[in-house]
């Protein structure tokens, strides 16, 4: 989702602009149609993030919930929203339309979900230590399953709007 991110698009984005249009601007595809429907992304998102409190005050009068919990609740219904969406409208893969590129897509994929994997066991074993090895083996293959989850439903989404685009 965030692969269009990088330094020189950061460096390119930095040259003539305002502080307040930077952050905007590097969050945002290249593409114009895959900009806009982030842009649409966030609008939806920003709404349901001004409705949340709403819907916190009433969840307080009947459980208790401390501050930090309501707001780390709101920040997540927000991202959560807009990784959803973004999944669900598949406009990640814009260049997989045959069969041929698709099964090329899954299979860097999956050189990710594993790459991720072993990068993640090894910071957590730098960090942790070796003693601790069942928790490892389940928080890292739990963070990759998701990962990959969510990557292999964008792909399909993506080569099914593509190739009915045909």
């Amino acid at each position: 989702m965030w692969k269009h991110l990088s330094i020189m698009r950061l460096i390119r984005c930095l040259k003539g602009l305002n502080n307040n249009e930077i952050l905007v601007v590097v969050f945002l595809p290249d593409d114009e149609y895959r900009e806009k429907m982030m842009l649409y992304f966030f609008g939806e998102s920003a709404i349901i993030l001004l409705l949340s409190p709403v819907g916190l005050i009433i969840y307080s009068n009947y459980f208790d919930i401390s501050v930090v919990n309501a707001l780390l609740i709101s920040i997540l219904i927000f991202l959560l929203y807009i990784t959803g969406r973004y999944v669900a409208s598949g406009i990640e893969y814009t260049d997989v339309t045959t069969d041929k590129a698709y099964k090329k897509v899954l299979k860097i994929l999956v050189i990710r979900v594993i790459g991720f994997f072993v990068i993640l066991i090894s910071v957590y074993l730098l960090l942790e230590g070796p003693d601790k090895w069942l928790r490892l083996i389940l928080l890292t293959l739990s963070a990759s399953i998701i990962w990959f989850f969510i990557s292999l439903i964008s792909l399909k989404r993506s080569y099914n709007k593509n190739k009915n685009l045909l």
